[in-house]
């Protein structure tokens, strides 16, 4: 696999309410769902239930049981003779940003400075989410690909899960402008991908190994005691009580190529702050592990800036303050763990080892 190029860096856009449709994008449909929960939206008071709310509908939590964890600036450490297993570490959504994964991967010492495998056996997964709204998504899939083949290569591995966009480039690429029943009327995964950020220059660089790599991604995996899925929903119990058949589920749901059934799981996975509210989210959170295993969620999806209630904050002088991510979110009583740093909201790709502790 060869990598795929970057085209330079990109100006991370401060407001919200511009990160959220790219300039190319005219008269969406108004039941068209976006992914990302949009400020004074009037198209978000057609969603129905089970949509993402907007951010008016979202309460600020007492983050009192809550913590959000500094990342040192570390390299993987060696590994050592006779391990069975290298160090784990888990990639929050990266959105197209190419520069900044690399960066955040050379910063633990996971690759050199030609973005080449150098953690020997340990383990790399991505909680999903690789393209949209930035710059070279395809590039992202591109180097995601070759380290799988790389890290494989020295003894360790670099895995990916399904995230909702991932899904939603599937639908674009193969449905278009079929329509389909949202729920909420008539949409298509083409104006959904648009709405949610999609970029001309991917799907131009779409090609059938990337197609056929992303659906063939695990929803949810278990590593080392650790509850890995993209989103942080109570979704997955919809498709099974057991992780083999969730992503066996999902992947025959692709394989059967019908625009509805394709667009229910894209629906279902985009869903949200199940973990969020203080009394119902650790319940929510125990309900998964008690079905799929495993002490704690890390999950990707929502970014940290939206769990803190953080996103449009006026500093002292009354100007827009944009987020500050420091590192990962730990919340719902210890339970879960969230990686999306808000890279697209000039916050930060988070690149984190497991296990981490509380303080």
């Amino acid at each position: 696999m060869t990598q795929g190029a970057g085209q330079g860096p990109a100006a991370r856009t401060e407001t919200l309410r511009d990160f959220r449709v790219p300039a190319y994008v005219h008269d969406v449909p108004a039941n068209v769902q976006s992914t990302e929960p949009v400020p004074d939206s009037p198209e978000a008071e057609r969603f129905p239930d089970g949509y993402t709310p907007t951010e008016r509908d979202l309460p600020v939590i007492n983050r009192g049981d809550t913590v959000q964890m500094e990342t040192a600036a570390t390299a993987a450490p060696a590994p050592r003779a006779g391990d069975e297993k290298g160090p784990l570490y888990v990639v929050g959504d990266v959105h197209g940003y190419l520069d900044e994964l690399l960066a955040a991967l050379r910063e633990k010492g996971l690759v050199d400075a030609d973005g080449a495998w150098v953690a020997g056996n340990a383990r790399l997964w991505f909680l999903g989410d690789f393209t949209d709204r930035g710059p070279d998504g395809i590039g992202v899939i591109d180097l995601v690909m070759r380290l799988s083949a790389e890290a494989a290569a020295a003894g360790g591995y670099c895995k990916a899960l399904m995230g909702n966009h991932e899904l939603l480039l599937l639908g674009a690429k193969r449905f278009g402008d079929t329509p389909v029943n949202s729920g909420a009327g008539t949409a298509t995964f083409q104006a959904a991908w648009l709405l949610n950020g999609g970029q001309k220059s991917d799907m131009d660089r779409l090609q059938d190994v990337h197609l056929q790599w992303m659906s063939r991604l695990d929803a949810i995996e278990i590593e080392d005691d650790h509850l890995l899925m993209h989103s942080d929903t109570t979704a997955y119990l919809d498709y099974g009580d057991s992780i083999e058949a969730v992503n066996d589920t999902v992947r025959e749901t692709l394989t059967r190529n019908d625009a509805d059934e394709c667009w229910d799981v894209f629906r279902k996975l985009t869903k949200r702050f199940a973990f969020r509210d203080e009394e119902s989210g650790p319940g929510a959170v125990r309900e998964l592990l008690g079905t799929y295993g495993g002490s704690r969620v890390v999950h990707g999806h929502s970014p940290i800036p939206y769990l803190l209630g953080e996103v449009g904050t006026e500093d002292a002088d009354g100007e827009d303050s944009g987020p500050v991510v420091e590192g990962p979110h730990v919340y719902a009583g210890g339970l879960a763990i969230a990686m999306d740093g808000g890279v697209t909201m000039a916050g930060k790709l988070l690149v984190q080892q497991l296990p981490m502790l509380s303080r």
